[in-house]
């Protein structure tokens, strides 16, 4: 059997290194693992370790290495001091043994077992005798201002016999034998959680659902049969509501380039993510295949700038946009080059620090050489049909020249605007702690088939939300209702911002001050994509209209 080492990290830092950096025992003779790009992208190093065992073979404190150093030595007291400090911050091994992570469990004391997937390199006891971290748990570790090194580890490895051959099929199934009661109580703890989240959830769907369909079958219908029962040029001077600003709901908005190139992007994330969600639910991107969601995931964006082309130019044109070059550059490069410089600032801080989760230059490259000579060109093809495509004959092409001061009307709108926004966010907020948690906190996310649940949610709530509160500015006589019918959907990616923070003060225990660099980079790398991914709804709005 292999054992095979990833690299070590702790929940205070987020900057993670190779077993090599502690001058632990390495293996330099077996093949170092290939690595796809989602596991680079996630900063995982797996390597062979020097650990030798076989199958149903005990071995007892069987000899691996010995390290020998020379306090006099400037190179080994340095070592010396990298090691307590990796002790004094609890920095974590993580072990795979078939595909599966090592967990160390220790017993606490009402008499039950905890057990966390990784352990720690060493403890220390303070000048005062207070025992830190892993320290607690054996009253040995006594003496005063003392590192303790975990040198000697007791591997117990569970497997499940087959008795008949028929029952083959079932090896898979072994996972359960290594976790035994520990994974059935996560998976129940998992259970309670996500169950009452996905019920809330489809209670707000059914919510807004019956608040759309009342607009639409009720307050609309009534308010289209008293408009048409105006006859007279008196009665049509009377006008209000939507009724006053229909002749100017198809207006250009301000800024519509930036508008369209929002949105050409966020089409693009929002069938990456569809796709890759259906594929993890079906099984192909299982947990056990490391890096494999990553992995479809960036391919699939790559491959995804055909349709982000067609939408960003189609709308441009709509809006009566000329400038096809500028926006073509523009969806192709505004959104992947925020988050690539966002990225690459947070490498250049791991390259500083000298952590193995610092991408390698060579997979940058390859990132570049993806995004502009496939991604980019993909994007002109799709922008050459969308423009090559006729503008909508429904479309309105003449607009009332009657302008109405809205400012009166915003308070109407101000505050269901707040309610209605958290509304979206409400629905995915507990998965969203599963993720972060897999995220920071280094464990599995497997739950793939709430999540797609939570994903379909999250697009009925966010698309009625939108249609909600884009009646209520037209009821308003605002028809400048392109922009916040993107914002109003796009906003709940300002509380998935505030949620990240507040997860970062009450959950983790980061520390540094390239640490928090890194958790707020990549948090703003993720709110982006999710406020484009959210506000994309504003194009099924425009459909329907």
């Amino acid at each position: 059997m292999f054992l095979y080492i990833n690299v070590l990290c702790h929940k205070i830092l987020t900057i993670t290194f190779l077993l090599c950096r502690f001058d632990f025992c390495s293996e330099n003779t077996m093949k170092r693992p290939s690595e796809n790009l989602g596991q680079v992208l996630f900063g995982e190093r797996i390597e062979p370790s020097p650990y030798k065992f076989e199958f149903k073979k005990p071995a007892v404190c069987q000899k691996v290495c010995t390290k020998s150093y020379d306090i006099n030595s400037p190179a080994d007291k340095a070592k010396l001091d990298f090691l307590k400090k990796g002790m004094l911050l609890n920095y974590q091994h993580h072990w795979i043994v078939d595909n599966m992570p090592v967990t160390w469990c220790y017993d606490v004391e009402d008499g039950q077992k905890f057990c966390n997937p990784g352990f720690p390199i060493g403890c220390y006891v303070t000048e005062g005798g207070r025992a830190k971290d892993a320290c607690v748990v054996n009253s040995n570790f006594n003496e005063k201002d003392a590192f303790y090194i975990f040198n000697h580890v007791d591997i117990t490895i569970h497997y499940h016999i087959v008795e008949h051959e028929q029952l083959g099929a079932r090896l898979y199934f072994n996972v359960s034998v290594l976790t035994q009661i520990t994974c059935a109580m996560i998976i129940n703890f998992v259970l309670l959680l996500s169950l009452p989240s996905i019920m809330n959830s489809l209670v707000i769907v059914l919510f807004l659902s019956g608040m759309v369909a009342m607009i639409m079958l009720r307050t609309l219908h009534k308010d289209i049969a008293r408009y048409n029962q105006m006859d007279s040029v008196e009665d049509a001077q009377e006008e209000f509501g939507w009724k006053l600003v229909h002749g100017d709901v198809f207006r250009p908005p301000r800024k519509g380039m930036l508008l369209s190139v929002f949105l050409g992007s966020g089409t693009q994330i929002f069938i990456m993510t569809f796709v890759t969600l259906f594929f993890a639910c079906l099984g192909f991107l299982s947990p056990a295949n490391r890096g494999a969601l990553m992995t479809c995931a960036v391919v699939l964006w790559v491959l995804l700038g055909t349709p982000a082309g067609y939408v960003a130019a189609r709308l441009y044109k709509s809006f009566g946009g000329e400038k096809w070059k500028t926006n073509v550059l523009l969806t192709a490069l505004l959104c992947p080059g925020v988050v690539f410089a966002d990225f690459f600032v947070m490498n250049l801080i791991l390259w500083g620090e000298g952590s193995s989760a610092a991408m390698p230059f060579g997979t940058l490259v390859a990132i570049l050489a993806l995004w502009f000579c496939i991604s980019v060109p993909l994007t002109f093809i799709g922008a050459y049909f969308g423009f090559k495509k006729a503008v909508s004959k429904y479309q309105p092409t003449y607009f009332t020249s009657i302008h109405t001061n809205t400012s009166h009307n915003r308070e109407y709108v101000f505050r269901p605007m707040l309610s209605v926004r958290i509304l979206p966010f409400g629905c995915i907020f507990i998965q969203l702690f599963f993720i972060l948690n897999s995220i920071w906190s280094h464990q599995m996310y497997y739950m793939f088939g709430f999540l797609f649940l939570v994903f379909i949610i999250l697009v009925i709530t966010c698309s009625e939300a939108t249609i909600l509160l884009c009646y209520f500015h037209l009821c308003a006589e605002d028809y400048h209702w392109q922009w916040r019918s993107f914002l109003t959907s796009g906003f709940t990616a300002v509380y998935f911002l505030v949620y990240a923070i507040h997860y970062f003060f009450s959950k983790l225990q980061i520390t540094g001050l390239a640490s928090t660099i890194l958790y707020f980079g990549y948090t703003m790398i993720m709110a982006l994509i999710f406020f484009l991914f959210t506000g994309k709804y504003f194009n099924f709005l425009k459909k329907e209209g």
